[in-house]
């Protein structure tokens, strides 16, 4: 059952609320004003508070400052209650971070599916989202209750990029995010000799180009196909009126678009410091959990996301074989003993 905190000074609107609440089977508790409001949360940790604006001892507008101030309650959603002369004074609440408002009077109609909407939202926002797409449909329907499919698929270009073809380039500024449909793309920094690093392995469902139009910033690495590729281009404008329209779902959106950064780091941390039969176990089982069935790529491909020459590739790979820890089959390698390949000796 939903624990609701109801602030209000007014005895007959705190009462009439409350009961209209617990008719609805959610759990009330109740405060007179905004101090004893900020306590009451703090014990309770209640899944929604609404909050009075125009109290004594403490405002609405203070009761959400603590609240937010606090690690244990600062997510917890907020309705404001005004009343319809201090409606102008409702946009400095939402600017501090209220998620939406009640203009009293208000009918119980009203008060439950604002309560009842905003509940949805925050569980639908901590559920794990789908990777790609279908999690991108989930983040449009929580903001605009309008499908993914309805308001970027219509007019979205699809590219089509041949094998080894360049998507971006290092030092271009980003004009759209990439959406992969179909194929894999890498992303991969060169030094001045010309050596490549690959820094990141995309495959179907996945966003790449983020980075850069999050931070403002050009490219930091060339982005590379690595088979006939097919790409959905969402342009800037589209994603920033995603990303800026909520802050939950921007929140949301730079974790389901981020999660690759834990693995680059990752990767970076074996090129540094692993041996090189680590390095390749290490980077067969990152590769094995993507594809979740044999593995497909090229030496030269495995090798620079390793961080190895070709040839120390090849070799290794055949000890992996003569092993038993893998199989090669027509260029396709298959993890035969992954445990033991995780658990290999630096």
């Amino acid at each position: 059952m939903k624990k609701i905190l109801l602030i209000e000074d007014n005895q007959n609107i705190r009462e009439n609320t409350a009961e209209i609440l617990e008719l609805a089977s959610y759990t009330v508790f109740t405060a007179e004003n905004g101090k004893d409001g900020v306590e009451a949360a703090l014990r309770e940790k209640p899944d929604l508070i609404i909050c009075d604006i125009m109290m004594p001892m403490l405002d609405g507008y203070g009761v959400l400052h603590m609240v937010q101030k606090n690690p244990s309650i600062q997510n917890t959603p907020f309705i404001f209650l005004t009343a319809k002369t201090e409606r102008s004074e409702i946009r400095k609440g939402m600017e501090l971070g209220a998620d939406d408002y009640l203009t009293k009077p208000f009918d119980g109609t009203e008060l439950l599916n604002a309560v009842e909407s905003r509940i949805k939202k925050i569980e639908l926002l901590k559920k794990e989202l789908t990777p790609g797409l279908s999690g991108l449909n989930e983040l449009i329907s929580l903001n605009q209750d309008k499908n993914i499919l309805d308001t970027f698929t219509a007019d979205r270009d699809i590219n089509k990029f041949k094998k080894k073809q360049i998507v971006y380039s290092e030092g271009n500024r980003p004009a759209r995010l990439f959406y992969l449909q179909k194929g894999k793309v890498k992303t991969y920094k060169s030094n001045d000799d010309g050596k490549e690093l690959t820094v990141g392995l995309y495959f179907e469902g996945d966003f790449l180009g983020h980075v850069a139009l999050l931070e403002g910033t050009n490219y930091k690495e060339t982005a590379e196909a690595l088979e006939d590729t097919e790409l959905a281009f969402i342009p800037k404008e589209d994603f920033e009126e995603l990303m800026y329209a909520n802050r939950e779902i921007s929140k949301k959106f730079v974790t389901l678009l981020a999660k690759n950064i834990t693995e680059m780091e990752a990767q970076l941390l074996r090129i540094a410091y692993n041996s090189l039969r680590k390095k390749v176990a290490d980077t067969l089982i990152a590769l094995h959990k993507k594809y979740e069935s044999s593995i497909h790529l090229s030496r030269d491909n495995l090798a620079t996301i390793a961080g190895i020459a070709t040839e120390s590739l090849i070799r290794t790979l055949g000890d992996f074989k003569s092993e038993k820890l893998i199989d090669i089959q027509d260029g396709d390698i298959i993890i035969l003993n992954e445990k033991k390949l995780e658990n290999l000796m630096n």
